[in-house]
């Protein structure tokens, strides 16, 4: 049974095949749904198209179903076409008429908008979360580490000192510059489409500031058709902002994998958080960052998907934004795994040290000494042509245990105290306090 359904249904062939994988996807939009109708509700009752007493019964009647989503005991029931109409049929099977009423002013095109924006934005809030997680092990093995040095590399040839703090904190501070873009992708999610109805607008007096209220968007989209047209939209930017987060973590999963080599050795990984062969009992494998690496290669594909899906679309719904969904649940989650996993297993990183004071890394030193000879005095031209002669005549000798590097984010002054400043910055302008606390009164209003 389907809410447009009148007479006749669809051919269980055209049915199967519209409807895809939206009945997975909608259980989880199910409690979102709760919420947007919840909102919707009140406002009816102040437009005069809801009793008080009618809407009562209807925000008794959702929170139960929301008390059953939490619990694990919703579903959406054979032959029941979607999330929207579940919980619709629910309402109706026990309270009646009442039940009917409730979709008024609206359409299946600003419910599941509103379902995917409140969905989006909270999704958006665990990433956060996740990568704030990431980004306090980062810098905890970035103040461990500082003078532990390393190699630094350009186009993957020996290049100058590095250390491990300033390794570690470099992604620290990626995550917390991602951030932006996926505060981009926040603000598009917490603009409020109910009331733009099937993409232009309704007769009834809706009132859709108020809905923006009791839902804690931050905005409303205010052209109806921008509204619609938001969708597919949001998804592109939530999809560039996954990609960014996901090439930082590529990165430095593939990082990983080189320095876990035993040419390289400059880290080590507990034998259980590894895995062997099944005929070379030597090995040690990076599973965990090999997949780390592809999963984000995966994440970083989504915005171009997306960006085909809504190729041919034109004005208003269409039933291709559908599919966006196939591209977007998944990579949340897949995102949100591998930032967990990169925490988990940099918790059990060990370094190892002294690793530049082996002759074979001195040629690293030479800028070293050209800036040496440049204070003392010699033009920086002939400084590098005479390190340059000395490293050529195998005659270059440098102090491989002391540098000098002071200024702001190099090795000896990694401002890790603004790194952190800049990340508490980044997090703080969700304000997801503000939202959550909305949220909270509207479950918990009379």
């Amino acid at each position: 049974m389907k809410l447009w359904q009148k007479e006749t249904g669809s051919k269980k062939e055209v049915e199967s095949f519209t409807i895809g994988r939206d009945p997975e996807y909608d259980i989880l939009l199910a409690p979102y749904d709760v919420m947007g109708s919840m909102a919707h509700a009140h406002m009816l009752s102040t437009i005069g198209l809801l009793s008080a007493e009618e809407n009562e019964i209807l925000q008794r009647g959702l929170k139960d179903i929301y008390s059953e989503i939490e619990k694990g005991e919703f579903a959406i029931a054979p032959g029941v076409e979607d999330v929207h109409s579940q919980v619709e049929f629910l309402l109706t099977e026990r309270f009646g008429d009442v039940g009917k009423k409730l979709h008024s002013g609206r359409s299946r095109n600003d419910q599941v908008l509103v379902d995917l924006k409140l969905y989006y934005r909270n999704a958006i809030k665990d990433i956060v979360a996740e990568s704030t997680e990431l980004f306090e092990m980062l810098i905890t093995l970035s103040e461990k580490h500082k003078n532990d040095l390393m190699p630094g590399y350009t186009h993957t040839q020996l290049a100058m000192p590095s250390s491990f703090g300033l390794w570690f904190s470099s992604f620290a501070e990626g995550l917390s510059e991602d951030l932006g873009l996926l505060k981009a992708a926040y603000d598009l999610a917490n603009k409020n489409p109910l009331g733009s109805a099937a993409g232009y607008g309704s007769s009834f007096p809706l009132n859709r500031t108020m809905t923006t209220e009791l839902l804690g968007f931050g905005d409303l989209h205010h052209n109806v058709i921008n509204a619609q047209n938001s969708r597919g939209k949001t998804e592109r930017t939530l999809g560039f902002a996954m990609a960014g987060m996901a090439g930082t973590l590529n990165r430095l999963a593939s990082d990983v994998c080189i320095f876990m080599n035993q040419h390289f050795a400059f880290i080590s990984f507990p034998d259980d958080l590894t895995t062997g062969s099944s005929i070379m009992p030597h090995k040690k494998n990076p599973d965990v960052f090999e997949l780390i690496r592809a999963k984000t290669n995966q994440i970083q594909a989504i915005p171009h998907s997306v960006a085909l899906l809504l190729t041919n679309t034109t004005t208003g719904y269409h039933r291709d934004l559908q599919l966006l969904k196939e591209e977007i649940f998944p990579g949340i989650e897949t995102l949100k795994s591998c930032l967990r996993m990169t925490t988990f297993m940099l918790n059990s990183i060990k370094v190892k040290e002294n690793i530049l004071t082996d002759p074979f890394y001195k040629h690293l030193f030479s800028v070293e000494v050209v800036n040496d000879l440049v204070l003392k005095g010699v033009p920086f031209r002939d400084a590098y042509k005479q390190v340059g002669m000395d490293i050529e005549s195998d005659r270059f000798s440098p102090d491989q245990s002391k540098l000098n590097h002071t200024h702001e984010g190099s090795i000896g002054n990694l401002n890790l105290d603004l790194i952190q400043e800049k990340m508490k910055n980044s997090v703080h302008n969700f304000n997801f306090e503000f939202i959550d606390q909305t949220i909270l009164r509207l479950l918990n209003k009379n």
